[in-house]
């Protein structure tokens, strides 16, 4: 991985979790004991480290990043929680997701995909969540609403939830649900159907 460029992506270190109703959040993700789960774009990891204890010690967490420092630091809560099943992968998304081809059962872009639109690198990421995702699979797509913020990026770069919709639906993702998960941010489910 020597070629990916070591340098801080739009919004490392941020985090929405401590944003939003995690409740809510992970009831509606619906993750069951011996899932496969990745979080694309996973920065220190808050939703990796919880989705560990809702897939089990006989699922897989994947949580991949490009942010360098980030990912150590998952690696250091990894150990210290005792977490085997949760790999840790430093890693550009664009470019290649080191997974099996069709073995995620649910993929989370957690408050990045407007990052990926903006950076022009979001065809790439969809395209390898495509390949990693079984035939059936559920996409979880957060972000913040199109709102004056702060939290969150400029009201100009945000996605409404139809935005998203279009973007994910030319990749043969269809809309379940649209869930209000706290004052700054909206939960997308989509479930993959080509």
């Amino acid at each position: 991985m020597t070629s990916i460029a070591k340098h801080k992506p739009i919004g490392a270190g941020k985090s929405s979790f401590e944003l939003i109703d995690t409740a809510k959040f992970f009831h509606a993700l619906n993750l069951r004991k011996g899932n496969v789960f990745l979080d694309v774009a996973c920065g220190k990891g808050s939703y990796a480290l919880k989705a560990a204890e809702l897939v089990g010690p006989q699922g897989t967490v994947y949580a991949i990043d490009l942010w360098e420092d980030g990912i150590a630091g998952l690696k250091t809560a990894i150990e210290a929680a005792e977490l085997p099943n949760v790999k840790a992968i430093w890693g550009d998304a664009s470019r290649h997701i080191p997974i099996d081809n069709q073995s995620a059962d649910v993929a989370l872009l957690a408050t990045v995909l407007h990052d990926f639109v903006e950076d022009q690198t979001v065809d790439g990421v969809l395209q390898e969540i495509v390949r990693v995702t079984k035939s059936d699979a559920t996409l979880a797509i957060m972000e913040f609403k199109k709102i004056d913020g702060p939290p969150g990026p400029p009201k100009n770069i945000r996605l409404t939830p139809a935005e998203a919709d279009r973007l994910l639906a030319a990749y043969g993702f269809r809309q379940e649900r649209l869930i209000d998960v706290g004052p700054y941010n909206y939960l997308l489910m989509l479930r993959k159907v080509s």
